[in-house]
């Protein structure tokens, strides 16, 4: 069996702005589940992001996006390692 973190992982990696809900309902989970999985992968390095979206009819809906660190971060992260 697959874990949480691999699907949400995978989905991303092949592309994919999902918001939290979408991947509850796909994967009969809580919201709250998919955010604490997200925050995990983060502290393993993934840069992942959370975009905000207003569709026509003005709801506003949060998805997230695998992405590339700025320099900025990644210097960051040197600099705390060295520390």
């Amino acid at each position: 069996m697959v874990s949480l973190k691999t699907k949400i992982l995978s989905s991303l990696k092949e592309g994919n702005e999902v918001s939290a809900r979408q991947f509850a309902a796909r994967n009969k989970t809580t919201v709250a589940t998919i955010g604490a999985r997200v925050s995990e992968l983060r502290r393993d390095g993934f840069a992942i992001y959370n975009n905000k979206h207003t569709d026509s009819q003005g709801r506003t809906v949060n998805k997230y996006r695998l992405g590339t660190p700025s320099r900025a971060v990644v210097g960051a992260g040197y600099a705390a390692l060295s520390a």
